[in-house]
């Protein structure tokens, strides 16, 4: 039902409220996410480039906001968010410019354009909207996700689980991992920043004597609520959206404090090219509508004031994620090296 309702509600043509573009921004920057009534048509031709994420939630995103706008000429390209990123800077490098915007899943991928110097700046109202702590002058995430320990409820208590993930290393527990995942690597390279490539290394090597790799980290969740693992590594949305659809599910989430194993992680948006759509298009993104669907059916993390969090998961004020600028995980040929030669790759 709520998700109907989304897709009614920001494809609905109504009436576009008539307040001046300068008060609805201020309104924005002062009170969080707006509604999509309260922003201009979007029109002409826009081509995002649209990394691979939340199967096809997204997508349902977009297929609304065309609906929307039908004087928007929308052209998507889709590919692996890393993928795309490198695609943007060659294009660059050839004096090419074939997208006005990048949604990544990953902001390693949003740092890798943004610091090739491809991305526009973002008006100081747009970034008022977000949490403070994810207000970048180039980029806006769009929606969170915490690294979270998910755990075998009947092979594991939380006074078990430590609180430092480093300390993962020294266990005996069996662990559940997808190291080629992208979201694995981008907490490894957060790993790497925060306690240096040795301490890395001598934890990557710690922890897979008990390790079991997973294509994927969906695949690790379901493999410790099967009991094949005692814990795993994955993003929170994975456990979420697991005990929704399996309410008796033997798996609960834990969190470390103040290191790699608690990273928030973002999906961000970026624009590319001049001109006012690119802008307006990401201000969608941002809306009141948009947030709050993602955060009830792909259970991420809304990062724009004033929008609830998703069911099953506790406010981001209690929890501590270690302080990193999210563009620095861009840095990542390193980790690779490192996982490959540990041999974990």
């Amino acid at each position: 039902m709520q998700r109907r309702a989304f897709l009614h509600n920001l494809a609905a043509v109504g009436a576009i409220s008539c307040l001046p573009i300068s008060i609805q921004r201020s309104l924005a920057a002062e009170a969080g996410a707006v509604s999509v009534d309260e922003l201009p048509k979007l029109e002409g031709d826009l081509t995002l480039y649209l990394g691979r994420g939340e199967g096809g939630l997204y997508e349902n995103v977009l297929e609304a906001i065309r609906k929307r706008n039908p004087n928007l000429n929308l052209q998507i390209r889709r590919g692996a968010t890393a993928a795309l990123a490198n695609s943007i800077v060659a294009e660059a490098k050839a004096g090419v410019r074939r997208a006005d915007v990048f949604w990544a899943v990953d902001s390693g991928a949003v740092g890798l354009v943004s610091d090739a110097g491809l991305a526009r700046p973002l008006p100081a109202d747009l970034t008022g909207q977000l949490k403070p702590g994810f207000r970048y002058p180039q980029w806006a995430p769009v929606s969170g996700r915490i690294r979270t320990l998910p755990y075998n409820t009947e092979r594991l208590t939380p006074d078990q689980i430590p609180d430092s993930v480093m300390a993962l290393a020294d266990s005996e527990f069996a662990i559940g991992w997808a190291p080629a995942y992208a979201s694995f690597q981008s907490f490894v390279t957060a790993m790497r920043l925060l306690q240096g490539e040795k301490a890395t290394e001598e934890w990557l090597r710690g922890v897979s004597r008990n390790a079991t790799s997973y294509a994927g980290e969906l695949g690790v969740v379901m493999a410790v609520e099967r009991g094949e693992v005692d814990l795993g590594f994955a993003n929170h949305y994975y456990t979420l959206r697991l005990k929704n659809g399996k309410p008796d599910a033997k798996v609960d989430l834990a969190f470390t404090n103040n290191d790699a194993g608690c990273l928030v992680n973002a999906s961000g948006i970026l624009a590319l090219s001049e001109g006012d759509l690119p802008i307006n298009f990401i201000r969608y993104l941002l809306t009141r509508e948009v947030q709050s669907y993602l955060a009830t059916e792909a259970y991420e993390i809304p990062l724009v004031n004033g929008v609830k969090p998703p069911q099953g998961l506790p406010p981001l004020s209690t929890i501590s994620p270690p302080k990193v600028d999210l563009t620095q995980l861009a840095d990542l040929r390193p980790t690779l090296n490192l996982m490959r030669r540990v041999g974990v790759l």
